[in-house]
């Protein structure tokens, strides 16, 4: 037939029979008829379909993952995290100063909920702290560790109003690439709330478990205050000096990061490795420490409680303090379990996240996002100890003591 050269070859350029042409590795330009796709070629590209099965919405989308607004892209080699940082598998992606997953009323609302929480709280442990300065020989062990953690949570509450005076952007954000702060040991203000955060909310974890332990030595041991109080030097140095080496090891590793939901500095919102190693294993550590020596004093004071029944009303105070401690211990390890699972549930989905935000189509609705409520759950939980903690001083002594 017209039109083909040969025995059944078709003639090179007839477009209608040809989608391509021979290889010729010496010719550098194409003839212009190259340059317009076939009616083939569009047609085999509308059957393509992403890796993950589903059709893609535009002809490029689903086959590659990519920066995608309002994530920022780094571009310029000059930028101190080219190279150095990836988003849901896209490289030099960086997350935006304010969460991209949340509404803009969510993030008035957490910006609310976190001031409003951290307020008590501070109202709440300052007044503990007042008290117990006020009138030092009223609390003694195995009762005084509770002050020392309600001053730790007097100082994470101050570190979440310092972001509420200073404001998201200038806490948690670069000003100059209005994206998130990654890697860092700086500005000063970042530095400050960080420590303020992780320091004194470490350390309130290991006073928990130093009063559950004085606790057990009280109830199950039987030691008297003095007994107890001889080892005081020794609780001290371990609440302040193991987050002290924490704190030092995140700085000296540059790993304080931004939160772009609660607009604070901390460990591991950037990054899942730091998450894992200086926020959740700890807390399970100390949760999971505490806990046996809470349950040691129960099976103990359980154990000894008709004896403690025959000893008259001194003992009778002393099973009320048991008593109280105990309430307090359980009410601290509830807040920390549910901190630990919100922990937990982001680490376990934050990637899934990113890459349902960069490898997602337009017209996908099925992209796994995070839930706002484990959010604001986790703040609160985070604060709820420090205003518990007021629970301990409500008697008719404290308003003795202040009328003093």
């Amino acid at each position: 037939p017209e039109g083909w050269a040969g025995p059944g070859l078709p003639v090179l350029g007839d477009t209608e029979v040809l989608c391509m042409g021979y290889n010729r590795t010496e010719v550098t330009t194409l003839p212009p008829f190259f340059g317009k796709p076939t009616r083939p070629a569009k047609d085999a590209a509308k059957n393509l379909t992403p890796l993950d099965g589903q059709r893609p919405s535009g002809l490029d989308c689903g086959r590659t993952c990519k920066c995608k607004a309002p994530l920022i892209p780094i571009s310029k080699e000059s930028h101190p995290l080219y190279n150095r940082i990836r988003t849901g598998q896209v490289p030099n992606c960086a997350i935006p100063c304010y969460q991209p997953y949340f509404t803009q009323d969510e993030k008035t609302f957490a910006t609310f909920w976190i001031g409003l929480w951290s307020i008590l709280c501070f109202l709440s442990t300052s007044t503990t702290v007042a008290t117990f300065l006020i009138d030092m020989e009223r609390f003694k062990y195995p009762e005084r560790p509770i002050i020392f953690l309600s001053a730790c949570y007097l100082f994470v509450s101050m570190g979440y109003i310092v972001r509420l005076v200073a404001g998201h952007a200038n806490v948690a954000c670069n000003s100059e690439h209005h994206h998130i702060h990654y890697e860092t040991t700086g500005p000063a203000l970042c530095t400050i709330v960080f420590l303020l955060l992780y320091f004194f909310g470490m350390a309130s974890s290991i006073w928990w478990v130093i009063l559950s332990l004085t606790w057990f030595l009280a109830a199950g041991m039987k030691w008297g205050n003095e007994a107890i109080a001889s080892y005081a030097q020794y609780f001290h140095l371990a609440a302040w000096l193991i987050p002290s080496a924490k704190s030092i090891a995140v700085l000296a590793l540059s790993s304080v990061d931004g939160d772009p939901v609660a607009g604070v500095c901390y460990v591991g919102n950037q990054s899942l490795e730091n998450l894992r190693g200086f926020v959740l294993a700890p807390l399970v550590v100390y949760l999971f420490t505490g806990s046996l020596f809470l349950l040691a004093g129960f099976i103990s004071l359980f154990r000894i409680r008709s004896v403690i029944k025959q000893g008259g009303t001194k003992t009778d105070k002393l099973e009320k303090l048991m008593i109280r401690i105990g309430i307090f211990t359980v009410l601290y390890t509830v807040p920390a379990t549910i901190v630990i699972a919100c922990y937990i549930y982001e680490q376990h989905n934050r990637e899934a996240w990113e890459q349902a935000q960069n490898c997602s189509c337009p017209g996908d609705s099925h992209h796994p996002k995070p839930d706002y409520a484990v959010f604001m759950l986790k703040y609160f939980m985070c604060l709820v100890v420090g205003i518990t903690s007021g629970v301990w001083i409500w008697s008719g002594k404290t308003l003795e003591s202040w009328r003093r």
